[in-house]
């Protein structure tokens, strides 16, 4: 048994990234039987669920949409909120009464939430009823786990590792877009951040493994890659590489769309936005946080930067890549956060009307250090924040999707849209949802759509068939 823990999750050695070249062969054993799989939190969870689906369906389970129909349920848990973590326990009471109605049913309980030794300690004293832990780090032991005879629960969750994978296999949610993992972990230890803890430190992947990855992805019809990582553009500072080195590589494969999320407006350099505005697959979209607009805040949060350093790289992407759209992530109500430094943050979002934005209030996370800050604010206050603050960016998220309207946009369509099955649904290149009124063939394709209605979150248009290049 591997029991997670905070001290030792924080430390930082310089040992060499061991790489890891999975030899995946796994036997249909459990054939005929099936597993239920949900996701909470972020791209890289989702991603993760990916890596998992292969290994449960390599054993031979087949996916089921009804959690009261499966032999193996598997929870991948985010901790980022607290939120996050209700929609959890809640889902946990569902899975013990299943657990109780089938006794040979297995639970498995994996993700950042099985990173924390409270979470833990709780599972050992009030949910006995799981059957596996996993952690973050060794999702790859799932097989192993699920197919060893055992009758205690087992937990197996490490704190620390120098492992990059190389070789994953995914069973992935689109034919069309993808998710590309080029690091693991986060140094920057934000304050009021858990992630640096539950991922590790950061681990480079191997830039030729990554090209080769997306050139087997273009090959098989991909029209869209997401780079991903907790801190894309620290990529490579661990293995003598360089984020912007490997934008333009995996450019060169002539793949359709690149992506990449999320950065940390600390290691955005003058360079990668050069190559981001010298590739037309590289999207003009960017997602960079700025958490507050209050130099005091930013200060408590450890962000490394100032709202005057924040504002002069937004400019520079604004004048250096055309037609860039801009969005970011807000924290209202940091311990102490007061009227002036809130005012502060509403300035920011006035100066750099965003494209959107995510909006939350502060969740403490038990073991950062800003969940040891006092905090007088009382929660009204920041619930009425939260209101104005959602108030002025969805103005100009609306005021940014008016600009498109009456004229013609790519969008690469994606699927039946969800409001009206009579449309389909895409994205442009700069990240916005288009409701689209064409047929289902053009599903995997990207198209030419006149935009003919705007609202604050998705556009609505017209495929424009007789625009379409041969």
């Amino acid at each position: 048994m591997h029991l997670p823990d905070l001290d030792i999750a924080k430390k930082r050695d310089k040992k060499e990234n061991n790489y890891i070249e999975l030899k995946e062969n796994y036997k249909p054993v459990l054939k005929g039987k099936k597993y239920f799989l949900r996701t909470y939190g972020c791209q890289m969870n989702v991603h993760d669920s990916e890596a998992l689906r292969n290994y449960l369906e390599a054993l031979g389970l087949e996916n089921t949409d009804l959690v009261s129909n499966a032999d193996v349920i598997v929870l991948n848990t985010c901790a980022i909120r607290e939120n996050a973590k209700d929609k959890v326990t809640g889902f946990l009471g569902k899975c013990h009464y299943l657990k109780k109605k089938n006794p040979n049913l297995k639970i498995v309980f994996a993700g950042c939430m099985s990173e924390q030794p409270n979470v833990i300690n709780e599972i050992k004293s009030k949910h006995s009823y799981i059957d596996i832990v996993i952690g973050t780090h060794n999702l790859y032991d799932l097989p192993k786990l699920l197919l060893e005879n055992f009758n205690k629960q087992t937990i197996e969750v490490y704190s620390e590792s120098d492992e990059v994978i190389e070789g994953m296999h995914y069973n992935r949610d689109s034919q069309y877009t993808a998710w590309v993992n080029i690091m693991y972990g986060c140094d920057k230890f934000c304050t009021y951040c858990i992630v640096p803890y539950t991922r590790g430190k950061e681990r480079s992947r191997k830039l030729e493994k990554i090209v080769e990855e997306v050139k087997r992805l273009k090959e098989n019809g991909y029209k869209e890659v997401t780079l991903l990582g907790q801190n894309v553009n620290a990529y490579g500072h661990d293995i003598g590489e360089t984020f912007s080195h490997l934008l333009e590589c995996v450019a060169k494969t002539n793949i359709e769309r690149i992506r990449f999320v999320t950065s940390h407006p600390w290691n955005f350099t003058d360079e990668m936005i050069n190559i981001i505005a010298k590739y037309k697959n590289i999207m003009p979209y960017i997602h960079l946080p700025i958490q507050s607009g209050s130099n005091e805040i930013l200060k408590r949060m450890n962000r490394r930067y100032t709202r005057e350093e924040y504002f002069e790289l937004f400019t520079k992407m604004k004048e250096k890549i055309p037609n860039v759209s801009i969005t970011t992530d807000i924290i209202v109500g940091f311990p102490n956060e007061s009227e002036e430094d809130f005012q502060d943050t509403l300035d920011m979002v006035k100066k750099c009307q965003f494209d959107g934005a995510y909006t939350f209030i502060y969740s403490p996370r038990e073991g950062t250090p800003a969940a040891k800050m006092t905090d007088n604010t009382k929660m009204a206050v920041k619930e009425e924040r939260l209101h104005r603050l959602n108030e002025l960016v969805n103005y100009y998220s609306n005021q940014s999707n008016q600009k498109l309207l009456g004229k013609v946009v790519e969008v690469l369509i994606l699927g039946n849209s969800e409001k009206d099955n009579s449309k389909v649904y895409g994205y442009t290149d700069t990240m916005k949802l288009v409701n689209v009124s064409g047929p289902k063939e053009i599903i995997g394709q990207i198209v030419p759509v006149l935009i003919t209605d705007a609202k604050s979150f998705s556009l609505d248009g017209d495929y424009l068939k007789e625009k379409v290049k041969n």
